[in-house]
């Protein structure tokens, strides 16, 4: 486990925990509000700072300034900005657009290769063991590789990049909602993500490469982003320009959709994903960029599949990268389809809804397990690995075997290569239909799942066993220490059950069965994942099969009303399970009964616009502040003014540079000539100035500093009386860090107090006024 986030790294939230004067017992509160899936005795590690689980990992969380800060140097910076320097950033906007789609496509096809290839040969293996009759070896063979397979994956996860384990949607959802923790974007993050997903769904776990993907592009997105690095030499000047949230939000918001073009080859799915799951604030310009880099995600993919078409990729074939073409000759569909889909619907919201739950309820297990260490994490991955390994090896032996069709193009059974149409223990001319669907990649299967009656025929019991296995193992699987994606085992078990429906349904039904299991497919995603619009595009892109649109956006529309009754989105019901504090949209009704002043956190610190350096450095020893509230004297008045607010980050920095005056002087002139606005840019991957770095004497502590120069002048406020249901909207709309609350009435401090992330929280708030009824 990675030692800052072990033993607690200092949060830049700029309110305390340890401090607020409304919370008596502190380690209960903080096991409340930011850790529900640890046990109190991991509460205690910090209880100055909000926790969360990042992948497996329990780190310190923060927010991110996505605020404009306008300081004096932030406005003499973009008056000396030329034209051709405001032309060089937009064009390099788009040129990191570029390099984003062009590195996840390479990733994307990087990946698939290596499962396609790796999970191939050891398929190919086990075929050919059971061939000769050798049923012992080809199971020795088999559960030795996935075990290894998986203890690779884990011991990356556990020991290297904890944070890499799981889907990594929820984090990337969160980071782009304003939260950030330590590594949730980091190098040795994406490098376990691309390798750990390779091994995980080659090793055959029941889990998919597709949220992976998705946790890989932000990281991509992320390292073009940090805008340069002094220490690889990397300090270009125009990407200076790209050190702060804002523009870093809005390229790992790029490389999200860049993700899933690159897993489903679903280019205008990727940028619907971003806009409907992933990001939390959106814009036409962004929209035209996450359009733009998408695009050449599918260009490239195009272009290596058309390399690989002629066998120069080793096994790489036809499921590596996923299109399943459904080739059907009648799409059209009367009555009893129509009840047979909005029956598809309603099971795929009920058993979509359960699964939610059961993952819940897994994941609050192995959160215990998790924290006992590294070696637990691996002692359980091994676990679920040999389960697995068993269940897909074992259950085809109740299968009866099937003859082979007569009219088919591909070779049954499949002998000297890995097919669709495995022999299993059949005798020759003959298949094991259950088989066919466990010994093969995930992308096989499905595509064997979407093939039509006429060219595969699957039993009924069959279907029910790999149904129930599927549904079974992807929850037990998902919270292991490795990464793994939801999206592929939902398609699996939704495919299914579609096609059992379509089986039933097959006397007086006019669709194929094929097409049912699509729609099944549909429903289970439409009730875990509870999104409608970037599914059906996905969905329509990957089955080039538009006549299916009304059908697919009936049975989602239907199948999320239905899971919407009973709990939430599972990635909602993750990021809420992992403590992270997602900002809604909308505020919760019973936010309408407070006002903004009775929720702000207090007390304040505040400093004078020239401070005493003894003082900014207690303060800073002292709190965990992020933004402190910067206040003049009147000159002709005993009242004061608010000046702004000043950051953190900032104030180190100009501490470091020992800018002192002996007397209680001005001199904003020299700063403003030593100093330019990307000195206190964000440092990317958390390398900026720490206080630890800080050494003064006794005479330059009695000095002073002007912190006018940094002070954010125009910092966004509300009245005391104004609703808290009105104020969340507006700290959300706007993506704020700090929302200031200064008092209606004159004759009184200029401010009241700040609002932060952590106020709005439903839980912190309940927690002050415990009467109020949450749902009204």
């Amino acid at each position: 486990m990675d030692e800052r986030c072990e033993n607690g790294r200092e949060s830049e939230g700029s309110e305390s925990l340890a401090e607020s004067p409304f919370i008596e017992d502190r380690d209960s509160v903080s096991l409340t509000l930011g850790e529900p899936l640890l046990r109190a005795s991991t509460a205690r590690i910090s209880t100055t700072s909000q926790l969360a689980i990042v992948g497996s990992n329990i780190c310190p969380i923060e927010s991110l300034d996505y605020e404009i800060i306008e300081n004096d140097l932030f406005k003499q910076d973009w008056r000396s900005r030329r034209k051709v320097e405001i032309f060089q950033y937009v064009i390099l906007k788009w040129t990191l657009c570029l390099f984003i789609g062009l590195i996840t496509g390479v990733v994307g096809f990087f990946n698939n290769i290596a499962v396609e290839n790796i999970a191939g040969h050891k398929l190919l293996l086990t075929n050919n063991l059971m061939l000769k009759e050798k049923y012992y070896q080809a199971f020795a063979v088999y559960v030795g590789s996935n075990i290894v397979l998986a203890a690779a994956a884990a011991t990356l996860c556990a020991y290297i990049a904890p944070a890499a384990a799981g889907s990594g949607i929820p984090e990337v959802k969160a980071y782009l909602n304003g939260i950030d923790a330590y590594s949730i974007l980091a190098p040795s993050t994406l490098f376990v993500k691309i390798f750990g997903s390779i091994f995980a769904v080659a090793g055959g776990f029941v889990v998919g490469k597709e949220g992976p993907m998705v946790h890989t592009g932000a990281c991509i997105a992320s390292l073009l982003g940090q805008g340069g690095s002094r220490k690889y030499r990397l300090t270009w000047k125009w990407l200076r320009y790209f050190k702060n949230d804002r523009d870093r939000r809005d390229l790992i918001t790029c490389g999200a959709g860049a993700g899933v073009a690159a897993a489903f080859r679903a280019p205008v799915g990727g940028v619907l994903f971003a806009l409907e799951e992933a990001a939390s604030w959106w814009r036409s310009a962004l929209l035209w960029r996450t359009f733009f880099t998408t695009a050449v995600v599918a260009v490239v993919l195009r272009g290596f599949m058309e390399f690989c078409r002629g066998g120069k990729c080793g096994l790489f074939g036809e499921g590596g990268l996923i299109m399943f073409e459904i080739h059907t000759e009648n799409s059209a569909y009367g009555t009893p389809d129509l009840i047979a889909i909005i029956l598809l619907g309603v099971i795929g919201g009920v058993l979509g809804s359960l699964y939610n739950y059961l993952v819940d309820k897994v994941l609050r297990t192995y959160s215990i397990i998790n924290e006992r260490g590294p070696g637990s994490k691996l002692i359980l991955v091994v676990g679920v690995s040999i389960l697995t390994t068993c269940v897909s090896f074992g259950l085809p032996w109740f299968s009866q075997c099937l003859p082979c069709p007569s009219d088919l193009d591909d070779q049954c059974p499949t002998v000297g290569r890995s097919g669709n149409y495995k022999n299993f223990q059949c005798p020759p001319g003959h298949y094991n239909d259950l088989a066919s669907l466990f010994f093969n990649t995930n992308d096989d299967a499905i595509r064997s799942l979407l093939t039509s009656a006429s060219d595969k025929h699957f039993q009924l019991s069959s279907l029910f066993i790999f149904f129930g296995a599927i549904y079974c193992l992807g929850i037990i699987t998902y919270g292991i220490a490795v990464p793994s994606g939801l999206f592929i085992p939902v398609i699996l078990a939704g495919a299914s059950y579609g096609r059992i429906i379509g089986r039933l349904f097959g006397s007086v039904a006019t669709l194929d069965v094929s097409l049912y299991a699509l729609l099944g497919a549909a429903s289970f995603l439409g009730g875990t994942m509870r999104m409608t619009v970037s599914l059906c595009v996905i969905l329509l892109e990957l089955t080039n099969n538009l006549l299916m649109l009304p059908l697919l956006m009936l049975v989602l529309l239907i199948s999320k009303s239905v899971a919407d009754i009973f709990n939430k989105g599972v990635y909602d019901q993750i990021v809420k399970m992992k403590g992270l504090p997602f900002m809604e949209a909308h505020a919760e009704p019973f936010m309408r009964q407070l006002v903004a002043g009775g929720v702000a956190s207090g007390p304040l610190i505040t400093f004078s616009g020239i401070e005493k350096v003894d003082n900014i450095i207690h303060a800073l020893k002292t709190t965990n502040h992020n933004g402190f509230p910067v206040i003049d004297e009147l000159p002709s008045s005993d009242s004061s003014e608010l000046c702004g607010l000043v950051l953190r980050s900032h104030l180190l920095v100009l501490l470091k540079e020992k800018k002192f005056t002996k007397k209680k002087v001005s001199i904003r002139s020299e700063i403003l000539r030593h100093f330019k606005a990307h000195d206190f840019a964000k440092a990317g991957s958390g390398k900026g100035v720490k206080l630890e770095d800080l050494n003064f004497n006794e005479e330059e502590m009695e000095m002073f500093v002007d912190l006018h120069p940094v002070t954010n002048t125009s910092p966004y406020t509300v009245v005391e009386s104004m609703s808290l249901a009105k104020a969340a909207i507006l700290f959300h709309a706007l993506g704020l860090r700090h929302l200031l609350v200064v008092p209606k009435t004159p004759g009184r401090p200029p401010i009241a107090g700040i609002l932060t992330r952590h106020d709005f929280m439903p839980e912190h708030i309940l927690g002050l006024y415990p009467h109020l009824n949450p749902h009204k």
